[in-house]
């Protein structure tokens, strides 16, 4: 048994590092250990934006009497960043997990990491070595492709483990250009922006940023076959996770409830605070602008059907209208496509959700705040009707941390309608067959996260729901995870959500929270949009989430391998 060996006294009141130091006390316990050893050291941020956080847990496996431990800090953080931890490496909070019965003397506290910290090192049999702690700064050995696009539009499959990569089309790419996301920092050769004769295969070289590993990839047109039903399970890959701060995004509380659509080869993101939405490639994350909003108002959601329609909408209180605009284009403006005064005694507009194709079937429904109502409106060869106010035979959920995401299970409306909301320190997800009779599904943490964003959508001829669980807290151990689920029979999504039948893929997302800002009652809100691409080879699952501050994209495939 290893004992985790934390030496940071925290005073009253520390006015030095000093005084810090001097408050550190050594720990001893018994000897009992079959062999003396270090067997990890992290090293935390002390100071700015991601003070506490982890820099570095160092795992040595090594069995050897180690004199000197250079703790390998990645040479920027986050990863993806260009921020350089240079100075961070000057003051940072180190801890030990030894085995047991073993000591450091004086004890780990904040350390210089630039410096050789000098230690006494005591083995359960009294044995003593003279050591030092340092940390240095590492590039990264990684240098794989993680998605590539051909002329703006053509996704390709990366196969990591031939180092292949397929450019699914049957276009002509005599003169044609790519775009590669690789692992941060690294270099490809040739540069993919020049053009290419796609029609032939060819290689590209990936470098890693520490200039020693390599990967040769090769570049082959072809049509792959398809699954005759559903996607390819293993196929799952991240396409991209962007901090919101650096998407000049800040972690606003009450202005800011995220959602999501998928239109053509774009991802649109919407904060929710009137700001004209940001739209990125889907098929890399990279962002490119922001929409022709026109004369629509996005302080509402957006959302997308299944065929690169965008729907956009206000926040409308009670008393006032609620206006619905459409598009099929990030840079044409919006048109008017429903007004709907808003008469339920509640806010409208934070959530709306959308299934089928918006010029033949569809259904759009409009998810209220502190309610169990929902308005929808039924699309028939393209004409809207009359909306309708139908209340879900469920509990009434709450504000703008709770609100429900009620999906439609169809395009006609005639399969009922999936819900999930938090209410009253629980998660429940309900399939109601008519509208009006719930059916319990995947029940979700009870406590400390929402599970109110669900999706869903039909690829490959199987519907498919997709769930993403946000935790309140983050820094405090309560994560977010995005589950896909099989869902060509609703009634078989049940159990809990980590360990359902019907579940096939669980993601958890990456935590850039800088603190703990969410709240059950007002804030803790996000989306999550499952969007197959036009060829039908891919779809993309996107989330974001306000008190993660993540934004992401993963790819599903339902090519036959």
């Amino acid at each position: 048994m290893k004992t985790k060996i934390n030496f940071v006294c925290y005073c009253v009141a520390l006015a030095s590092l000093s005084l810090f130091t001097n408050c550190a006390e050594e720990e001893h316990v018994a000897p009992t250990a079959n062999r003396s050893g270090i067997t990890s050291l992290t090293a935390y941020f002390t100071s700015g934006e991601y003070k506490d956080k982890v820099a570095k847990e160092w795992i040595i496996n090594s069995n050897e009497d180690k004199t000197d431990y250079v703790i390998p800090i990645p040479f920027y953080y986050p990863e993806e960043s260009n921020n350089s931890t240079a100075d961070a490496l000057k003051a940072m909070k180190v801890t030990a997990v030894l085995e047991n019965n073993c000591m450091l003397n004086p004890g780990l506290t904040m350390l210089d990491l630039t410096q050789k910290n000098a230690f006494t090192y005591t083995d359960p049999y009294g044995n003593e070595r003279h050591i030092t702690i340092s940390g240095q700064q590492v590039r990264s050995n990684k240098c794989a492709v993680k998605s590539f696009m051909v002329n703006g539009s053509i996704p390709a499959v990366v196969d990591e483990t031939n180092k292949s990569i397929s450019i699914v089309t049957l276009d002509d790419l005599s003169n044609a250009t790519a775009e590669a996301v690789l692992d941060a920092h690294a270099t490809i050769v040739p540069d993919p922006h020049g053009t290419y004769n796609f029609n032939q295969p060819m290689s590209f070289t990936v470098t890693a940023d520490n200039g020693v590993d390599k990967t040769v990839y090769q570049v082959v047109k072809r049509i792959p076959s398809k699954l005759d039903m559903g996607y390819a399970v293993g196929s799952e890959k991240e396409l991209f996770s962007h901090d919101l701060r650096l998407l000049g995004i800040t972690q606003t509380q009450e202005n800011m409830h995220p959602t999501l659509a998928a239109i053509g080869k774009y991802v649109v993101l919407n904060v929710g605070d009137g700001s004209a939405p940001l739209y990125f490639l889907r098929a890399t994350g990279s962002k490119v602008g922001t929409i022709n909003l026109g004369s629509a108002n996005a302080t509402g959601a957006i959302t997308s059907d299944q065929a690169d329609h965008m729907l956009i909408c206000n926040l409308a209180d009670n008393g006032q209208t609620l206006k619905i605009y459409k598009t099929n284009s990030v840079t044409n403006a919006p048109t008017p496509f429903i007004t709907y005064h808003n008469s339920l005694g509640v806010t409208l507009g934070a959530r709306l959700s959308v299934q089928g194709d918006l010029d033949h079937d569809a259904v759009i429904v409009a998810t209220p705040l502190n309610t169990k109502k929902v308005v929808r409106w039924k699309v028939t060869n393209g004409t809207v009707g009359a909306p309708e106010v139908i209340e879900l035979g469920i509990n009434p959920w709450g504000g703008m941390g709770g609100n429900a995401k009620v999906v439609a299970a169809d395009a006609q409306g005639n399969a009922g309608c999936v819900a999930d909301y938090y209410a009253g320190g629980a998660n429940q997800m309900y399939y109601l067959s008519d509208w009006q009779t719930p059916t319990n599904l995947v029940k979700g943490e009870s406590w400390g996260h929402t599970s109110a964003a669900l999706d869903m959508c039909t690829f490959n001829h199987n519907r498919y729901l997709v769930n993403f669980k946000i935790g309140y807290w983050p820094t405090w151990g309560f994560p977010g995870t995005v589950y896909l689920f099989d869902a060509a029979n609703l009634n078989s999504v049940t159990g809990a959500d980590e360990t359902s039948s019907a579940l096939k893929y669980a993601f958890k997302v990456k935590d850039y929270c800088a603190g703990n800002m969410a709240s059950p009652g007002d804030y803790g809100f996000g989306d999550v949009l499952i969007a197959p691409t036009a060829d039908g080879y891919f779809a993309h699952i996107f989330y974001v989430s306000n008190t993660h501050l993540s934004f992401g994209g993963i790819q599903i495939d339902c090519i036959k391998k």
